[in-house]
């Protein structure tokens, strides 16, 4: 029998009797009396305390022979923060299932790419959440199918087949299994858009509270013109996906974000929604991270000025690498000239551009064999370039979804002109580590500095902060498993306080990624 330590009895069904939606996603309840598992929050009256199993993922209530719930549709909660905590075989192999890895290359390939046995990666998910990689697999085919089937007007034929499905006849065994309702049925209750040129409409669930102005404010604030743009409250971009581009507009509510996705093949879009959740820091437990960090003297206030404050995702580790390469020892301005010319020289050209957005980002192929010295950028700048898109090509690092992230940052620090803080940077947006703390970052350690003594940061100071790095990180252990929001908060502090005077620093391996950490924080 599978086990987790988030499934206490009492816990969870003190959860389930408040209707407490901080828990949707954490886990699933399946009540016995009716045959349907349900969101904590459901509305429905509250089982009796004997008459309900608890699961730590959906997968695991639908093996076990339970429904989805028509009211409060658990197949549709928000995602569990837990797998992007856990950096270990279950978690990376959750993430890349979520980004459909096994729809892609199969349970084997999803099992080399962990670097185990199809039967050890079976026997370590079926011990920890009661499933095996297929049934989760199928799980989010259903809820794929759901999608399309509630938002298009695809044929049922062209919906199974986009969502995964090797037959109709699979596709409509598990829609009646899992939501007890046929396809037709699912149609005939809401009303289907055109699936005029791939664009599907949906919403991505999220945790309350949620700051996505200050997503916005962040994206508009680094964003290249070919590649992407914020216009009018929404974030638009490019996405890379297995089957070709496709642009993803974002508009992000208090709850929700409304999502339009161009796609140019609809098999594409387990993969999409997962990467603009990535972006959109759509999964994580603000409750989780406000707890945790709100008793801390330094943290506390900050996280009562901004409550609901996300770390901006990346669409993908490799692009975020290579622009903050490119962002070394230049302007905001410059660095996003600079990575302007490199999408309209080496990426392609978007068949149907989508407003402002035009190109997609060089693959590390094209970036490899590129000729760079017409970029503007120095010869430095050129050789890591170069030298990161050959490890990328040839897999010696893998910047992958599902990556082993202490294996990527180490790849990372071996190639020339990538030090600690770059490497860092990555992981904490590019594979959306929730621990990383930069405790080498100036704007960093003024912020703490300055909390710490109790005062705001005082314009025409010192530029170096008292604190110590290795003060700062040691402070910073105090703030795990949530280190990525801590940076967060004071990175938002001190631009709040527009105090940060320009500076160098003294690590000489990283001192062009430090200035790019000060621009980030303003």
């Amino acid at each position: 029998m599978f086990t987790d330590e988030r499934l206490d009895s009492d816990r969870c069904y003190r959860a389930v009797s408040s209707r407490d939606a901080r828990f949707d996603g954490w886990f699933f309840v399946g009540v016995h009396t009716t045959g349907i598992y349900c969101r904590p929050s459901c509305p429905a009256r509250t089982p009796l305390p004997h008459n309900v199993s608890y699961y730590p993922v959906a997968a695991a209530a639908q093996a076990a022979g339970f429904r989805a719930c028509r009211r409060c549709r658990p197949d549709a909660a928000p995602g569990s923060a837990v797998w992007n905590v856990r950096g270990d075989i279950v978690g990376r192999a959750m993430m890349l299932i979520g980004d459909g890895a096994v729809d892609r290359v199969g349970v084997p390939g999803l099992a080399s790419a962990l670097g185990y046995s199809e039967r050890q990666l079976n026997r370590l998910l079926v011990a920890e959440l009661g499933v095996g990689p297929l049934a989760l697999a199928r799980a989010q085919r259903a809820q794929t199918a759901r999608v399309l089937i509630e938002t298009t007007s695809m044929s049922f034929a062209d919906v199974a087949f986009a969502a995964g499905f090797h037959s109709i006849r699979q596709f409509n065994d598990t829609v009646r299994a899992v939501f007890a309702r046929t396809p037709g049925d699912l149609r005939s209750r809401h009303r289907s858009a055109p699936a005029t040129s791939g664009v599907i409409t949906l919403r991505l669930t999220h945790r309350a509270p949620y700051d996505g102005r200050a997503l916005l404010s962040f994206f508009a604030g680094h964003q290249v013109s070919e590649l992407e743009e914020v216009v009018d409250g929404s974030y638009r971009r490019v996405l890379n996906l297995p089957h070709g581009p496709a642009t993803a507009e974002l508009t992000p509510h208090e709850t929700f974000t409304q999502c339009r996705l161009r796609l140019g093949d609809v098999r594409d879009l387990p993969t999409a929604v997962a990467s603009c959740r990535r972006i959109l820091d759509a999964d994580s437990d603000p409750i989780a991270v406000h707890d945790a960090l709100r008793p801390d003297p330094i943290l506390g206030p900050l996280i009562a000025r901004r409550p609901g404050l996300r770390v901006p995702g990346a669409a993908d580790a490799a692009e975020l690498a290579f622009r903050a390469v490119i962002g070394q020892q230049v302007s905001v301005a410059g660095a996003m000239t600079l990575t302007s010319r490199l999408v309209t020289a080496l990426g392609a050209p978007l068949a149907i551009p989508d407003g402002g957005v035009t190109h997609t980002f060089p693959p590390p192929e094209a970036i490899a064999d590129a000729d760079l010295s017409g970029l503007g950028m120095t010869n430095s700048r050129q050789r890591t370039l170069r030298d990161l898109a050959s490890a990328l090509t040839d897999g010696s690092i893998s910047l992958d979804i599902g990556a082993d992230r202490r294996a990527a940052v180490e790849g990372l620090q071996r190639l020339h002109g990538i030090g600690p803080w770059t490497a860092a940077y990555v992981a904490m947006r590019g594979l959306s580590d929730p621990d990383i703390f930069l405790g080498g970052d100036l704007i960093v350690r003024r912020a703490m500095d300055a909390l710490s003594a109790g005062s705001p940061s005082r314009s025409g100071a010192d530029p170096a902060a008292s604190i110590t790095e290795r003060d700062a990180n040691l402070r910073g252990t105090d703030w795990r498993p949530w280190r990525s929001y801590a940076v967060m908060h004071l990175w938002a502090h001190q631009s709040a306080t527009r105090a940060a005077p320009s500076t160098r620093t003294s690590r000489t391996d990283d001192r062009p990624i430090r200035s790019a950490a000060r621009r980030i924080a303003r």
